[in-house]
């Protein structure tokens, strides 16, 4: 039996045993990772160099673009590599680091989420007092919170986590190092230690979902008093957009972990982890800027001006 100080690399699962299944993967992946970069990226360049869009709704969509490249950029290149490689290795302290990134980006990610349905609850209910409570301050004062929140979380997640005795192998059951297999390895009650923290998480992730759908409860009665149809539209595709990502986030995680152990096996678990760590981080740019026409023509100015000085 082995413990977590002999233990110097963990195994991840694969994708596939064969090498034309690898290879497939690895492009396949790889041309999720670039889209993913590409998109994010250019929300981020689009809001930070167009002054029209220095508003508080798009200074957290450029920070939600951050938290995205991070978040993808901590689980995907490795999977990438090792489909390239054919290798399965995973460095003890590289898996810590994966483990504190990863739940520091998606912890920061959903705080930023309940953060941005506030900002639409007080622009579509309370717009008068919009300039006092969003101020550039606030704004700044927030998205910091959010930040610091998720890597406080993985701070302790990241401790408890790796402060346990392993004695149950170094074969993790995952295409990355995430916390619940981890704890799969461990051989001591210790690991109850780490389920009330993660306990404390979910509650406060709860709470976080009960204030969104309190907000967007309160923002759909708003919005279905406005007495135009014009305006009814402009305010639902500001809303809209964020709760498709909302949704997305929370569905895809609720069904990677909560889903009936009876449907529950390797092959649709490495399915669902691919959904809800790589499909969001890819898909969020494409699903804000499919109905925000403001967004849309600064990024296409902004493409176009690359082309324009390339040429």
């Amino acid at each position: 039996m082995s413990n977590s100080s002999s233990i110097t690399q963990f195994l991840l699962l694969a994708f596939a045993e064969t090498r034309e299944l690898q290879l497939l993967h690895f492009w396949l992946f790889l041309g999720i990772y670039l889209a993913a970069l590409l998109g994010n990226g250019l929300i981020i360049i689009t809001i930070a160099c167009d002054h029209r869009l220095h508003t508080p709704m798009y200074f957290f969509l450029l920070n939600l673009s951050l938290l995205d490249v991070g978040s993808i950029s901590t689980t995907l290149p490795k999977a990438i590599a090792n489909s390239l490689w054919d290798t399965r290795d995973m460095s003890y302290s590289g898996c810590a680091a994966q483990v504190f990134l990863f739940a520091a980006f998606i912890t920061a990610e959903f705080y930023l989420l309940t953060i941005m349905a506030y900002d639409r609850y007080i622009a579509i209910c309370k717009p008068l007092h919009y300039g006092t409570l969003m101020g550039s301050r606030a704004c700044v004062h927030m998205a910091a919170a959010a930040w610091a929140s998720g890597f406080l979380t993985a701070v302790l997640h990241t401790a408890n986590t790796f402060s346990l005795p392993l004695c149950q192998g170094n074969a993790v059951d995952q295409f990355f190092c995430e916390i619940p297999h981890i704890l799969k390895l461990s051989c001591s009650d210790a690991y109850l230690r780490e389920i009330g923290v993660l306990v404390i998480s979910v509650s406060l992730a709860f709470a976080c979902f009960v204030f969104i759908l309190f907000s967007y409860v309160q923002i759909f009665r708003a919005v279905l008093r406005i007495p135009s149809q014009q305006g009814r539209n402009k305010a639902f595709s500001t809303c809209l957009p964020h709760l498709a990502v909302v949704s997305l986030f929370i569905s895809t995680a609720i069904f990677a972990h909560l889903k009936p152990p009876s449907i529950s096996s390797p092959s649709l678990d490495l399915v669902v982890a691919v959904v809800y760590s790589v499909v969001p981080p890819a898909v969020n740019p494409f699903i804000y800027s499919m109905r925000n026409q403001e967004l849309k023509e600064a990024i296409m100015k902004v493409i176009q001006t690359d082309v324009f000085q390339q040429s």
